[in-house]
């Protein structure tokens, strides 16, 4: 490995869920995933969760990750108890200095800050530093033409996914993809943690922009982007 990698590489937390929906302030949470990565990609401490939402598991969700209502209910935690670990385990990673990475960061966190004032539990009053590969490929490669999902991005930076929509492999995938974009743009990329994550915010609300300008221009005049990071 590169020896001038930024420091924070040397151990991240990666966050990711899998859910019934695709609106992060409706959708409920089925499966999450946070794990600890070395720097050379391999997992020193991982946490699972699979939850029963309270709510029936739509076909198209099931169909994505292939949990189905019956699994869910049959053998998921209730919504409440897996929520406040998941919150719990989010402050525990940030409190040891370790920042979050998650993929498309706003849909995973907005979502978690949902549910958790779905059931009264206390949200930490901070959560950063933050780091979102989504965000930092958009910029430092922002000419190259395709798909941006995780799976499309993984593939560029030659990072194999286990099993996609399995909150885990995902969460694990985007940690892998971090190390190797970091490797990549090493030059430009923030070694300071709370830099990176202020960077994120405006580059993030610029991305937005630009794409709403596009959309507005070819497709929908009226269409609005919501650049908020790393919640919405």
């Amino acid at each position: 490995m590169t020896t001038h990698l930024p420091l924070w590489t040397e151990r991240i937390a990666v966050f990711d869920t899998e859910t019934t929906g695709v609106d992060p302030r409706e959708a409920r949470i089925v499966t999450a995933a946070i794990a600890l990565l070395n720097r050379d990609g391999e997992i020193a401490e991982r946490y699972d969760w699979l939850l029963d939402p309270g709510v029936e598991i739509p076909l198209p969700a099931v169909q994505v990750h292939g949990i189905s209502t019956d699994v869910a209910r049959a053998s998921g935690i209730h919504a409440e108890v897996g929520i406040a670990q998941i919150v719990e385990q989010v402050a525990e990673m940030l409190a040891r200095g370790f920042p979050i990475v998650a993929y498309n960061a706003p849909f995973d966190l907005t979502l978690l800050r949902a549910e958790a004032a779905r059931y009264g539990i206390a949200w930490p009053e901070t959560v950063a530093p933050v780091i979102d590969p989504l965000v930092l490929d958009k910029q430092f490669d922002r000419f190259r033409r395709g798909k941006r999902t995780l799976a499309a991005v993984a593939a560029h930076y030659g990072v194999e996914i286990g099993q996609a929509h399995d909150a885990g492999d995902d969460a694990i995938a985007a940690g892998r993809v971090l190390h190797r974009l970091t490797e990549k743009f090493v030059d430009v990329i923030p070694a300071d943690l709370d830099d990176l994550h202020r960077s994120q915010v405006q580059w993030a609300r610029d991305q937005a922009e630009n794409f709403q300008a596009y959309m507005r221009r070819s497709k929908n005049p009226s269409f609005v982007a919501d650049g908020g990071w790393p919640l919405r």
